[in-house]
């Protein structure tokens, strides 16, 4: 019994996490806590996302 993201509820969580992303590489955080922002985006795309946009690396 997993939880199922599909259709267009998935089609916009893909394209947040693509420009959340986008926004760690640019951003001025070390190395290490990129690949950690990233790879946590990546594993729990939903929780992931929010943790990101709540506590990430600004500018």
């Amino acid at each position: 019994m997993g939880v199922e993201v599909g259709g267009f509820f998935g089609l916009i969580l893909l394209i947040l996490n693509v420009w959340a992303i986008v926004k760690v590489v640019q951003s001025a955080a070390t190395t290490g806590s990129k690949v950690l922002w990233i790879v946590l985006i990546l594993l729990l795309p939903v929780f992931g996302l929010i943790m990101w946009l709540l506590f990430g690396p600004r500018g």
